[in-house]
């Protein structure tokens, strides 16, 4: 079954097969899509990797492998190569495609997408570094967001709904 996709959840899904396993080739990531359902051409699985900002890196058995900027956990700043979008710029596209919802509770932020963009949604929260957010942990369409201050939850939930162009 084909699963029609927004370009953004179609990202998600190729951030989350490279950062499962190793992929050394576009035809090699297409088999994969294919097999989640998810039929693409080449000219726009390649578009995709380029604004995924996606490289080819030597893996520890020597092949080289794709791999996306700020893997592994670490903060890395993405920024967008080729294009020179900014991360909050990122966040504010992102945000406007995903954000369905944020609500707070004391220093915490639930904030909703749709079905599979949670991940995607909450690395880019993680890359835009607001000094406000300690943090994210993401799952399917739900993401905790952890503010640092103690009742931060409703000034940061407010500021994604504003990145996301929604009203609180």
């Amino acid at each position: 079954m084909n699963i029609p996709m927004t370009k953004s959840a179609r990202q998600a899904k190729i951030t989350d097969l490279l950062a499962r396993q190793p992929v050394r080739s576009q035809p090699e990531l297409a088999k994969l899509l294919a097999e989640s359902g998810v039929e693409v051409t080449q000219a726009t699985l390649s578009r995709d990797l380029d604004e995924l900002g996606a490289l080819k890196l030597r893996a520890e058995d020597g092949s080289l492998v794709y791999a996306l900027p700020g893997e592994g956990g670490g903060r890395i700043p993405l920024a967008r190569i080729g294009t020179g979008e900014s991360p909050a710029a990122r966040l504010r596209r992102i945000a406007e495609e995903l954000l369905v919802s944020a609500e707070a509770s004391a220093n915490l932020v639930i904030a909703r997408t749709p079905p599979g963009a949670a991940q995607f949604l909450a690395s880019a929260i993680d890359h835009a570094g607001w000094e406000s957010i300690l943090g994210t942990v993401a799952g399917d369409d739900t993401i905790l967001v952890i503010s640092r201050d103690p009742q931060g939850g409703a000034s940061v939930a407010e500021a994604l709904l504003r990145a996301a162009d929604r009203r609180a």
